[in-house]
């Protein structure tokens, strides 16, 4: 695919904004610091389309005002030792690229995650120092057809998935000449004013999640593991197919108005047969340690639950472990509670134990996912472990700008052993689609794995 790149430039709020230095919680500084790829594709009514900039100029104007109440998205980050951040709110602006290409959308296909996405969304130079990175970076491509990608990559460090949709979906309300629904929160002071009462027990929680997960046996590293070759796969599961999976996961279990156990949940059973399906592709031992991490929002969790529109990170990462041999021969059941027990524990004072417990480290680099940017630091789930994380209640679909809904959303390419996702199918009748990346020499006994065992 030839893509033509025609513009570049700096969009900055329309409207002046408060600038200065923002404090990002401890949650914001963990886990993956990176930006987060997301691709929309749409078809134009040609009606609307009066002219080939009127797709351009109306994301431009909608942008630059949306960026007045979400201003943090149009500042820089920068380090203040220690592996901590902070975000300079100084209105520099967010990246806008316009571009053309020689494709259709019916080359495509089912939009399935290709090595084409890469000139559909925008590239983050992460050799550039980290003030110079934009928080937000947008693509515009016009295909020869008529129809139009929309490429978006946010920063991580600075908002969760649940603040991006946020973000977006009001960005497209000023697009349809709508006035902003939820305006957000953006004091991420309610994090730091959240401290544990003096001497409290919840010190003492045991915070595994800051661990690094396990190797492969006899590997003292997973140097080598994380250069092997990956490859995506789009799995879509059917309505019956979800169902029949909650179905395994709660075989034997008894559910009574005296037993205080829900039946697993969508999102238990799904991602307990993923990594089921995952340990036994990758041929791991009986005793082999392996661990999933789950991402849990804490946002209704917190006592009193944080304020309506809380911009920033609030998800909360924990680990679910096991040993492959007890995984692939206990029913899934066994898998789900294991997933379960991991969900369980983010509990207010587990939130406040564990922000407690990161404002005591000396250094934060250890628990910052910088996989991305090559380095061979931070926290790896790739062989023997995996990350398995839910779309399943976010808003993903049916953003329209003014000219129509989309015809396909999805995650961008990833190209990291384990990463996976659980997105809901788009027409909301209870299918799922699981976003996973694996080594190439696992996949297709990954796939074999992943329908076969649905009995």
């Amino acid at each position: 695919m030839v893509v033509k790149f025609k513009d570049c430039c700096a969009l900055k709020p329309s409207h002046p904004t408060w600038q200065g230095c923002l404090t990002l919680s401890e949650w914001d500084q963990v886990g993956v610091i990176t930006h987060v790829p997301t691709i929309y594709f749409y078809k134009p009514d040609h009606n609307f389309v009066t002219s080939s900039d009127t797709i351009a100029n109306t994301l431009k104007d909608s942008l630059s005002r949306a960026l007045v109440p979400f201003y943090p998205l149009a500042g820089r980050l920068h380090w203040i030792g220690g592996g901590r951040l902070e975000l300079d709110c100084n209105a520099v602006g967010v990246r806008f690229i316009e571009a053309e290409s020689s494709s259709k959308l019916d080359d495509f296909g089912d939009f399935s995650p290709s090595p084409e996405y890469h000139y559909l969304i925008p590239t983050v130079d992460y050799t550039l120092p980290i003030h110079e990175l934009p928080i937000l970076l947008v693509q515009l491509t016009t295909f020869k057809c008529g129809g139009v990608s929309l490429g978006l990559a946010i920063s991580h460090a600075v908002v969760d998935g649940q603040s991006a949709l946020h973000f977006i979906s009001e960005w497209a309300r000023l697009a349809r000449g709508e006035p902003i629904e939820v305006v957000p929160f953006l004091d991420r002071k309610v994090f730091q004013a959240l401290n544990l009462p003096a001497g409290s027990a919840t010190l003492g929680l045991d915070h595994s999640e800051f661990n690094h997960p396990p190797l492969l046996l006899g590997q003292a590293d997973n140097i080598e593991e994380r250069k092997k070759k990956t490859t995506v796969a789009m799995l879509s599961l059917t309505k019956d197919q979800v169902e029949k999976l909650k179905r395994m996961a709660n075989e034997g279990t008894k559910f009574n108005n005296s037993d205080t156990k829900r039946a697993y949940t969508r999102y238990e059973s799904v991602a307990g047969h993923i990594w089921r399906c995952a340990s036994k592709a990758r041929d791991h031992k009986n005793e082999q340690p392996t661990a999933m991490g789950v991402c849990v929002d804490s946002r209704s969790r917190m006592q009193p639950p944080l304020p309506q529109g809380y911009f920033g990170n609030a998800t909360f990462d924990v680990i679910a472990t096991s040993l492959a041999g007890d995984l692939v021969t206990k029913p899934l059941g066994y898998a789900s509670s294991r997933i379960r027990e991991a969900i369980e524990k983010v509990t207010n004072d587990y939130v406040l134990s564990a922000i407690d417990n990161l404002r005591n480290q000396p250094d934060l680099t250890r628990f910052q996912d910088l996989h991305a940017l090559g380095s061979d630091q931070g926290p790896f789930y790739g062989n023997p472990n995996l990350g398995v994380v839910s779309w399943l209640t976010l808003p993903l679909y049916g953003l329209d700008f003014g000219w129509g809904k989309e015809i396909y959303m999805g995650p961008g390419t990833h190209g990291f052993d384990g990463d996976s996702l659980i997105l809901p199918s788009p027409d909301g009748n209870g299918s799922a689609i699981v976003a996973l990346c694996l080594q190439v020499a696992h996949m297709d006994a990954f796939k074999k794995h992943f329908y076969e065992d649905i009995i």
